[in-house]
Parts: structure tokens; C-alpha cells; sequence
């Protein structure tokens, strides 16, 4: 007997138990989507600009998870082997301790962070443009010329023109809008108390007059080009311009009071509104701030925002692990499905403009998203749905209508993007604001493209002869680096790329012999560790090539090990090693448990997905057990 199959079917059990013990009574899975802490000091930050009742307890909390996530030489970091400190990040925390109240000027703690970024050139060097934003709207800063540069009329630009509003990613959209606002009314919000942070904008000079790149100008040219066509004068086209605007952000308003179910874009809604002369206590204001609260998640004994709670996405995954680990666990996945059903999108919003006859049909990642689905949700959605053992006539209708939904969204290249199709306009890109070249735009992408694939082989029965599944597959081959990885946009990384294009195009029909699967499988045995699992650092997706993490985390081992399961005939030297090192990892409390496993902004926006150390490993060991020990 395989000495591996007791201790596989033993971690699968004991997986399956706590998961399915872990169930919320309504059916769903609530595990934390921890980000870093700049999204903990923006909400002290607007809260106290509201001036926020009943919000000392959540203030405090946040306050000492922010205070305790600081680093010996007073930096914040976005993962434990940034190398220097993130100054952005270390501002943000700074800036957010401060207008809290709870820490002062003259504590040790602060005298630290304030060195750090004497020491990184001040607040004037900041990059993330979130940074950026708040200082300029709290004041402490003007208006960067990156933003303010971007005429508010730009809105006013119709659809037949090469560059508009909505050529821009709907994550794009919804924080550009408010920004633009408050940077064409040079917005700085005066009220007190405040701190005052003018001792370290240690280059006035500099710090207010950026040199925009060529590429940024010549966006400028070409809006200001498309503007000449648009009737009106100045006055009026200038106002109906911010008009539109204030109207696009209250239009997306979702019913908990966040703009677009975000976190950071709800921050900037507030602080554009209250530009606009909106009243703090207005209850557009009121509600976003509550908001807040419901958005928080305490964990370890700690507290954060979450930006987007990930319940749709986690329910979703768990319901088909589950499934796929036993039928005992049926009846937890069942409860799944019947709490995803109503959750499913069944009304047109922005991913449609351009495609009105389109049927809607996807999920999106949250309980408080109802206007923004995704391919990712929406194919794990309907994993789910397919492997339930439920037949109802509405499960049906939900299949029929998420699976056109999916297909749908294919883009003209052939592959997936994550949100709307055929938002690939590279021109957006040259725009000089930090993340752009990520956020901007929604091109497809190897870990949507090869998850589709997966999908749609091994759960709709389709392969490589269906031309949509020949145009994903060739996009996939297309894509694949010399070395054999494929960049994975919303995961760390390179390893997360591979697995799912590996992943994908086996289902679509590719057989283990095909190069590209044979040198994605070389490339991942290639980079495993020595204690036989795999890790990448979050430096990859900046540098944009694969950086070794230097240990191996459970999600990164899974990952790889789940597609070496798909490439491979035979259990080799290399996946056993792997899987003996993640049965390692799962009996360890380790620092590497909480590596970042999602990257929302590549470079400044890193996620632990508190349910992935379960979720993937055991969905792994699922395969591993299926194709080599039964």
C-alpha cells in the first residue's frame, strides 16, 4: 500500500470536518480578506471627518492593528521580505495613527515612522496614488498634476471616440470619477482637529510640480483633441461635466451605502461629495461611513476592513472542495448553493455597455456587490451549482444563464478578463498615475483565461474542437513566458498563473505530451524548494519575473502541486516530495500561513485570503488522492 494514502485521507478528513464545522447557519463561509493597513487608516481617517457616532471602539481597534503591524525601524511594509519598508504605506499608517487621537506626535513609535520617511524624502515622495489622494484632499498637499492634469470634462467624451470614460476598467472608474472631481475643485478639507504634516513635505518644490512623461501628454492631447467636437462653452460643458460625474458615483451606489462594494473607492466617494458641498451628516455620508462597520473583520485578535469582503467567492470554492472530498460533505455544499442562488445577477449594469442584447447571469465577489460580477466568481459559482446533486428547475435556469454569461465575456483575443470585455485600450496605460498599467485596463489574463478553460472542460463538457475553447487555449500558448510560467494578475504569481493555465488547458483536452503543458511542468519542478514546496515572493509582480520567497507557503504548494496532478501520468519524486511538505505545512503554525496570497493592486495592494491555507491544500491532496491513490 502507498505509505501516502493514510496520512492524505487522514489531512483530507480532518480538513473537511473543520471546514464543514466552520459554516454559517445561512450556508455561507466568512473568512477575513485581510489587506494591509492603509485601508484601516483611511476609515479613521474619514471618520473622524465625519465626525462618525459610535464609531470609538472600531476607531481604537483599528488603531492598534495598525500600531502593531510596525516594523523595528518604523515602516509599514506591504509583505514581510519587502526589502526597505513601503513609504506609501508607512505614510498612510502615520497620517491614519495620528487623526486618530489615540497616538501623538512625541511618541517613540511616531518619532520612528517620522525618521523613515524623513529618510525616504517625505510625504512629497509618496507613489500609491490612494496616498497621494488622501493627502491632497486632507490638505496636506496639492492636487498631483498626474490627476489634476485630467480635464473633468474628459467625461463628456462620447463612446465613438478612441479614448472615454468607459474605456477605463470599471475598477478604474469608480475611484477616478471622485478623484477627478476633487482635484478639478482643488478640494483640501480645512475642518480640525487635524495633524499637520507640513514639516514633512520636505520639497515643496518638487513635490508640486511634477514632470508628466510624453506618453501622458499625449493623452492629454488626444482628450483635449476629442473635447473640440463636443458642443458647449466652457462654463457650461465644465459644469455639465461635473454633473455627470457626482451622478456616475450616486448611480453606483450600493444598497449597504459603498460606491461599487469597495472600500477605498467608498473613501473616495465621501471626500468627493463632501467637494461637491455635501453636508457631513447627509445620509449618503452617513451610510457609506456605517458602512465601515460592516465591512470590519476580527481575527486573531485583531481588527481590520476588509475592502471587499470575499463571502461570494470563499462560499463558492468550499462548496465544490467540499463536494469533491465526500459525500458526507454533501449537505454542507448543499447549503452552499442554496445560499449562492440568490446572489446570482440577473440585471444589465456597466459590464454590458456596448452589448445590451447580453443576458445577465454572473456572481460577483460579495454579499454587497450587485452591480460588478466577475468570471472568477461566477465560474466557481457554477462549479458549485453543477456538483450540488441539486436538480431544481431553478438551478437549471441559474446554470443556463451563468454559463452564457461566461461565455460571453470572452474577449476578442481569445481569452478571460475579470470584469468587463474588451477593456484592453493600452493607451489608458500611459496616463502617469500609479497602478495604471494594472488598474486601467481589464485585458485578459492567464489566471482568468486558464480557470475558464478548467471550467468549461471539466464542468460543461466542452474541449479544444469548440472555438472558444481553441481561441482560449491558443491565447494561453501565446502567453507562456520562455522560461514555461504564465503571469497570473490576481494571485502571487508566476506559481499562480501556471497552475491555472496548466490546469486549463488539460481540461480543454491538451494531452500531458503537448509542449507548452511539458515545459510548464518543467519550469514548476524546477523552482521547488528544498523542503519539497513551493514559494514566491510578492516582489515578482513588480518585477515581473519569478523572485523565490526563500520558504514555501500552503497555498504557493498547492498550487503547484495541483498542476503538476494535472500534467502528469505518474506520481514522480517531485509531487510526492510536494506532497508530503504540505502535509508538513498544514500541522505548523508558521509566518508563512500568512503570506499575501492575492494581489488587488500589483506594487502596492497585497491580500491574504484568510481561507486559502485551507481551501487550495485540501482541494490538492483531493486530486492527488483521486488520480494516484484510488
Amino acid at each position: 500500500m502507498d505509505r501516502l494514502i493514510q496520512p492524505v485521507n487522514e489531512e483530507i478528513g480532518r480538513l473537511s470536518d473543520m471546514l464543514s464545522n466552520s459554516q454559517h447557519i445561512d450556508g455561507a463561509w466568512r473568512y477575513c480578506f485581510e489587506n494591509g493597513t492603509s485601508i484601516d487608516a483611511y476609515v479613521i481617517i474619514i471618520l473622524r471627518i465625519l465626525q462618525a457616532e459610535n464609531e470609538e471602539e472600531l476607531i481604537q481597534k483599528l488603531h492598534s492593528r495598525i500600531l502593531a503591524e510596525q516594523k523595528p525601524n518604523g515602516c509599514w511594509k506591504l509583505f514581510f521580505d519587502e526589502e526597505e519598508g513601503n513609504l506609501s504605506a508607512t505614510i498612510d499608517a502615520y497620517y491614519g495613527l495620528l487623526f486618530s487621537g489615540f497616538s501623538k506626535p512625541s511618541d517613540e513609535a511616531m518619532q520612528r515612522a517620522r525618521r523613515f520617511i524623513q529618510m525616504k524624502g517625505g510625504i512629497g515622495k509618496a507613489e500609491a496614488t490612494l496616498t497621494k489622494a488622501l493627502l491632497a484632499a486632507t490638505g496636506q498637499m496639492k492636487w498631483p498634476l498626474s490627476i489634476s492634469s485630467i480635464p473633468i470634462e474628459a467625461l463628456l467624451l462620447p463612446s465613438s471616440f478612441p479614448v472615454h470614460f468607459f474605456s477605463f476598467s470599471g475598477y478604474a472608474r469608480v475611484h477616478l470619477a471622485p478623484m477627478l472631481i476633487m482635484a478639478d475643485l482643488k478640494f483640501g478639507w480645512k475642518g480640525s482637529p487635524k495633524p499637520d504634516l507640513s514639516d514633512l513635505l520636505l520639497d515643496r518644490e518638487a513635490s508640486n510640480e511634477e514632470e508628466l512623461p510624453p506618453e501622458h501628454n499625449t493623452m492629454l492631447d488626444a482628450i483635449a483633441e476629442g473635447l473640440k467636437g463636443v458642443i458647449g462653452s466652457p462654463r457650461s460643458l465644465h459644469e455639465a461635466a461635473l454633473d455627470k460625474a457626482e451622478q456616475f458615483i450616486l448611480d453606483r451606489i450600493e444598497a449597504d451605502g459603498t460606491l461599487y462594494s469597495y472600500a477605498s473607492s467608498t473613501i473616495l466617494m465621501i471626500l468627493s461629495l463632501l467637494a461637491l458641498g455635501y453636508d457631513r451628516k447627509h445620509p449618503v455620508l452617513t451610510r457609506a461611513a456605517q458602512a465601515f462597520s460592516m465591512m470590519r473583520c476580527d481575527a486573531s485578535g485583531r481588527t481590520t476592513i476588509q475592502n471587499s469582503p470575499s463571502t461570494i467567492w470563499d462560499t463558492a470554492l468550499l462548496a465544490y472542495t467540499l463536494q469533491q472530498a465526500s459525500s458526507d460533505s454533501s449537505g454542507a455544499a448543499q447549503r452552499a448553493v442554496r445560499y449562492l442562488l440568490p446572489w446570482q445577477q440577473r440585471k444589465l449594469a456597466d459590464w454590458s455597455i456596448g452589448s445590451p442584447s447580453s443576458i445577465a447571469g454572473g456572481w460577483g465577489f460579495s454579499e454587497r456587490n450587485t452591480l460588478n460580477p466577475d468570471v472568477d466568481d461566477t465560474t466557481a459559482a457554477l462549479r458549485a451549482v453543477k456538483c450540488s446533486g441539486l436538480h431544481s428547475a431553478e438551478l437549471k435556469s441559474a446554470w443556463n444563464r451563468g454559463l452564457q454569461w461566461v461565455l460571453f465575456m470572452q474577449n476578442r483575443d481569445g481569452g478571460w478578463p475579470a470584469f468587463e470585455k474588451n477593456k484592453d485600450n493600452r493607451m489608458l496605460t500611459w496616463l502617469a498615475i500609479e497602478g495604471a498599467k494594472s488598474a486601467a485596463i481589464d485585458p485578459s489574463e492567464a489566471d482568468l483565461t486558464g480557470r475558464t478553460l478548467e471550467f468549461l472542460g471539466q464542468f460543461a463538457g466542452f474541449d479544444h474542437s469548440h472555438s472558444f475553447m481553441k481561441r482560449g487555449v491558443d491565447w494561453l500558448i501565446r502567453k507562456q513566458e520562455r522560461d514555461g510560467s504564465w503571469y497570473g494578475r490576481w494571485g502571487i504569481c508566476y506559481i499562480y498563473g501556471t497552475w491555472a493555465a496548466l490546469t486549463g488547458m488539460r481540461a480543454a483536452g491538451l494531452t500531458e505530451n503537448h509542449a507548452s503543458i511539458r515545459k510548464g511542468a518543467d519550469w514548476l519542478q524546477n523552482i521547488q524548494n528544498s523542503d519539497g514546496g513551493w514559494g514566491e515572493s510578492c516582489r515578482s509582480d513588480q518585477l515581473k519575473r519569478y523572485v523565490p520567497l526563500g520558504g514555501s507557503t500552503p497555498s504557493q504548494t498547492a498550487w503547484a502541486l495541483d498542476a503538476l496532478i494535472a500534467a502528469e501520468r505518474e506520481p514522480g519524486g517531485s509531487m510526492r516530495r510536494g506532497v508530503e511538505a504540505l502535509l508538513h505545512m498544514l500541522r505548523e503554525d508558521s509566518q508563512m500561513n500568512a503570506y499575501p496570497t492575492g494581489a488587488g493592486l500589483p506594487g502596492s495592494f497585497y491580500v491574504r485570503y484568510h481561507s486559502y491555507q485551507h481551501i487550495w491544500p485540501l482541494l490538492a491532496l483531493i486530486h492527488f488522492r483521486k488520480k494516484f491513490l484510488l
